[in-house]
């Protein structure tokens, strides 16, 4: 190694460009088979700037490392391929810039420090039916811990597919949250990672009509999570459910809910709160209401992507940002579409296995007809072509930057000042997810990308029973508009 040492110091003093001297750092310690060992980055350039350069393209394009974030240290565990310089040199030195804390990428949540993507679980489930437990997800969740990266996005809700299609399940997921984590904890005990941030959420119910069910229920998720204090806690959706509407009876019970978020936070029970599939009006209502006993409204979950910015949604993240509010988006892939999986032009173009397999679970007929309707086109609602143009033009940027189609997806989202959520279930997926991180889309790809999506001349409105405005809650669908 020390070879390796004396040859970085000669490159920083004759000012090698960060990029390529990262690079030919990750092929030196692989050539010379130093698999398994610790570098520790000479001082020459920025410590902070190495690390991210070399976080970059050691962790989340082609190689497989771990950063111990304690030290300027990285172990090399084996190198699959390294990225290519095909752009001139200059161009290659001349990264758009983006604000970082503390030296990464990360961004804030109220008063939560978090990764600028986050991990969604809604898709997870045990592997047994009798116990909590998923090889899988472990690794999953292994590896998230080791990455400095572990931000969680879950709900009381998410349970197993098949329960919770029948309204079972409740909390089953922030229980298997809580023993995939108990496993990681030794690897983050290590120095490893950073400590994970949950964030999980409260479903309004007919059932539910006081300020006090919020707390109970709070404290319910917080012993399933096994933890003292909930990072951010937050609504699910408005109080849309109102089985007897039909008779006249019942009315919203939001207000009742914000005071519920109010208790849970002046009692200790939680970090931060927020909401979810808020638009502009009910948005700044939740934020007066809960400013008038004290309280900081720090977030908005909503569905958001390249393709789903219509209908409310651009308007809603603007109306946050003016508010101070944080936009966390659910479906930032639209549901896979914005990976290429849905559309038969592109299933052997993908950029590389993970993203192709980022949505790989099980979708239901009627899913997948609209899916295939958003991809292909019918000729009435979706024009022939379907999302094809728009593909095009991400699939060059991904190339042209060397990326995944999915990276591109999410980065966008990202350049939004929006914390997409997109599922992961396993390592792969989750190393792809995180590769849209400390990298970002100059403004002229963000407006091209823009451009392409509004020629399109409609918008994603999700899929089957799985829509982004409205619910399937038994007697019927209730609907919610970000207005």
């Amino acid at each position: 190694m020390s070879e390796v040492h004396d040859e970085i110091t000669h490159k920083c003093s004759k000012g090698t460009p960060l990029p390529l001297l990262t690079t030919w750092l990750c092929l030196s310690i692989a050539l010379s088979n130093s698999v398994g060992c610790a570098f520790v980055l000479d001082p020459c350039h920025s410590s902070s700037a190495i690390q991210d350069n070399l976080n970059t393209q050691c962790r989340h394009e082609r190689p497989s490392c771990f950063r111990n974030q304690q030290m300027n240290t990285f172990h090399v565990h084996k190198v699959i391929s390294l990225p290519t310089l095909e752009a001139p040199l200059a161009e290659q030195s001349t990264e758009t810039m983006f604000p970082t804390i503390d030296g990464q990428d990360f961004t804030k949540i109220g008063g939560l420090k978090v990764p600028t993507v986050g991990i969604g679980t809604i898709s997870w489930s045990s592997d047994s039916l009798v116990s909590l437990k998923s090889s899988e997800l472990q690794s999953l969740v292994s590896e998230a811990m080791s990455s400095g990266a572990p931000f969680f996005d879950t709900a009381e809700r998410y349970g197993g597919n098949a329960k919770a299609a029948v309204g079972l399940g409740w909390g089953e997921t922030e229980n298997l949250i809580r023993e995939l984590l108990l496993n990681a904890e030794s690897d983050a005990q290590k120095g490893y990672g950073n400590k994970p941030i949950i964030a999980t959420k409260f479903t309004p119910s007919p059932w539910r009509t006081t300020a006090e069910s919020v707390v109970e229920a709070c404290e319910q998720s917080c012993r399933r999570l096994g933890v003292e204090q909930i990072d951010l806690y937050q609504l699910h959706m408005p109080d849309i459910v109102q089985p007897l509407r039909f008779l006249g009876l019942g009315s919203p019970k939001d207000e009742v809910y914000w005071d519920g978020l109010a208790e849970c936070y002046h009692r200790g029970l939680v970090k931060n709160v927020g909401v979810s599939n808020y638009g502009p009006t009910l948005l700044t209502k939740c934020q007066e209401a809960l400013a008038q006993r004290g309280v900081p409204l720090a977030s908005n979950q909503i569905a958001y992507s390249l393709i789903g910015r219509k209908n409310g949604a651009q308007e809603t993240v603007d109306k946050c940002h003016e508010l101070g509010i944080k936009v966390l988006a659910y479906y930032p892939f639209a549901m896979g579409l914005l990976t290429g999986k849905y559309s038969r032009k592109y299933e052997g173009k993908r950029t590389n296995d993970a993203s192709a397999s980022l949505t790989m679970s099980s979708r239901s007929r009627m899913e997948l007809n609209d899916l295939r309707k958003y991809a292909e086109g019918d000729g009435n609602s979706i024009p022939l072509g379907g999302i094809s143009p728009l593909l095009r033009v991400i699939e060059e940027i991904a190339e042209k930057r060397g990326k995944s189609v999915a990276q591109v997806a999410l980065n966008y989202c990202i350049c939004k000042g929006v914390v997409p959520i997109p599922g992961a279930r396993t390592v792969a997926q989750l190393e792809d997810n995180l590769g849209a991180m400390n990298w970002r889309l100059s403004d002229g790809e963000v407006a091209l990308l823009e451009d392409e999506a509004d020629k399109l001349d409609f918008t994603f409105e999700g899929a089957g029973f799985k829509k982004t405005s409205e619910k399937f809650v038994g007697y019927g669908v209730e609907k919610w508009a970000l207005d």
